[in-house]
């Protein structure tokens, strides 16, 4: 693969769902995460795909690289919806190279234009560079004003 600049960044159609579940896979199997099977995520995004409160990014050259998927939901705190980025995913070898960023910034504007007024990210305490990522584009985990930081509670249902 060439450098970033020779990268697009596009919204994901359903034609684009086996690919994407690929990616997301590609991403889990990466990290030793248990994950349902590649064509499943096909399936589950062939769904995804038509709902409005979902936006897919793909980055591709000649063939597709990297991902971000992003839900959106209503709040009482602001006419728009709040987005959360669900996942972001550059494939390994082409990391440091501008792509990530890329999917941030096309991310961040698709979700402006549905008038979104907060982004959120989860991301795993240990994950320095991650982190440190999301830190460089202006993202916080200590909320203006206060002294601690915001943390994000899970429970399976």
């Amino acid at each position: 693969m060439g450098p970033p600049e020779r990268f697009e960044v596009r919204r994901a159609t359903v034609a684009d769902a086996d690919v994407t579940g690929r990616l997301l896979f590609d991403f889990n199997t990466e990290f030793e995460s248990p994950t349902p099977s590649a064509e499943a995520f096909g399936s589950r995004f062939r769904d995804l795909l038509t709902r409005p409160d979902v936006v897919v990014l793909l980055a591709e050259g000649p063939e597709p690289v990297g991902f971000a998927y992003l839900t959106l939901r209503p709040t009482p705190y602001g006419i728009g919806p709040l987005a959360q980025l669900e996942e972001l995913y550059v494939r390994p070898e082409l990391r440091d190279q501008g792509i990530g960023t890329r999917l941030l910034i096309a991310a961040l504007d698709a979700v402006r234009e549905r008038d979104a007024i907060e982004m959120h990210i989860n991301v795993d305490e240990v994950d320095v560079d991650t982190r440190r990522f999301y830190e460089r584009h202006g993202f916080v985990n200590i909320e203006p004003g206060e002294d601690y930081r915001m943390l994000c509670y899970i429970r399976a249902l």
